[in-house]
């Protein structure tokens, strides 16, 4: 079990000690739940008052917190806790799955493909003609990986993913279980004669570096040229982005939310869960997107949107607000 003393985790924090403890920190855990020997965080001064009734040996917490951590016990001030807890959390990760042999016995390559350096290759999984695998990626089982792909360095890609042909995915990315890279876009049109027509869809995915993509999460090839995630971007679970949708850089995007074909979003623009986005819409640099709001017309920079359709959040308030007002008049 790993362990460390106050000193040799702020050591790591470079924060400010208030108060002391004699014990080793074996674990961060919750506030509510965590123990005399484990470390936990206050990163907003409502949850102030929870420290009182909580166990922790440890909490680190902003430059701001108004009270004080009590007999045997410490704070570690820092700027930012969040922050702060993700190096902590960092620090007691248990280890990854081990790889006994760098390239498994079971797994298929393809005698064209190019494996670069210290590459690990798990059990069942399928690399394609002409697929590239940068140094130190990390394919764990049964990933599949077409023809002409190639993978970046330091990328780290879990079980059950499939990536497409021709697709294409930066350095120090992480896709997790299941993830889809490059499915056919949703693509058909009305004939009279042949029903619904499958337009071919033959283009391709390219992802940027540093990108995550959730579980379960489909990323679709475009019709033509390709569907794009800009570097830095971060994709939750139960995402979908359509074909020939374009990621701007650090864009997130929350579980079960969805883009409809050909959308663009600028910089750092924030989707909430479940939203949905119509297709050919533009959003904005900045611009945030509500849980659970459908966006049918373009967005400006900066601008959060909320609601069925999507207006301006102050609108979307002032709107609830009145209907609320309404249905209890109607009550009485």
């Amino acid at each position: 079990m790993k362990s460390y003393s106050l000193e040799e985790i702020n050591e790591i924090l470079n924060g400010c000690i208030i108060g002391s403890v004699l014990q080793k920190i074996t674990a961060p855990e919750q506030l509510e739940v965590a123990n005399e020997s484990e470390i936990s965080f206050i990163g907003n001064k409502k949850y102030e008052k929870f420290w009182a009734n909580s166990k922790a040996g440890v909490a680190v917490v902003n430059e701001d917190i108004s009270i004080e951590p009590g007999e045997n016990r410490a704070f570690i001030k820092v700027k930012n806790a969040d922050l702060a807890m993700s190096q902590i959390l960092a620090l007691f990760a248990p280890p990854t799955p081990v790889f006994q042999l760098d390239i498994h016995p079971t797994a298929v390559v393809d005698q064209t493909a190019i494996i670069c350096n210290e590459v690990r290759i798990g059990a069942g999984c399928y690399i394609g003609p002409k697929v590239v695998l940068g140094d130190n990626t990390t394919i764990y089982p049964n990933v599949t990986i077409l023809d002409e792909s190639s993978i970046g360095k330091n990328t780290v890609i879990w079980s059950g993913t499939v990536i497409r042909e021709r697709c294409h995915v930066g350095n120090d990315c992480i896709i997790h279980p299941n993830a889809t890279i490059g499915a056919d876009g949703f693509g058909f049109r009305p004939d009279p004669e042949r029903g619904l027509v499958k337009i071919p869809q033959i283009g391709n995915v390219i992802i940027g570096n540093s990108v995550e993509i959730g579980a379960n999460s489909c990323v679709d090839r475009g019709k033509f040229s390709s569907t794009v995630l800009g570097d830095g971007c971060k994709i939750d679970n139960l995402v979908q982005i359509g074909h020939n949708s374009k990621l701007g850089r650090f864009c997130i995007m929350a579980g079960n939310s969805g883009l409809a074909g050909s959308v663009t979003l600028g910089n750092g623009v924030i989707i909430g869960g479940s939203a949905s986005i119509k297709d050919h819409t533009t959003i904005g640099d900045g611009a945030i997107v509500g849980a659970g709001s459908g966006v049918t017309g373009d967005i400006p920079a900066g601008k959060t949107m909320l609601g069925y359709p999507a207006v301006e959040a102050r609108d979307a308030l002032k709107q609830w607000a009145i209907l609320k007002r309404l249905v209890n008049d109607s009550k009485k």
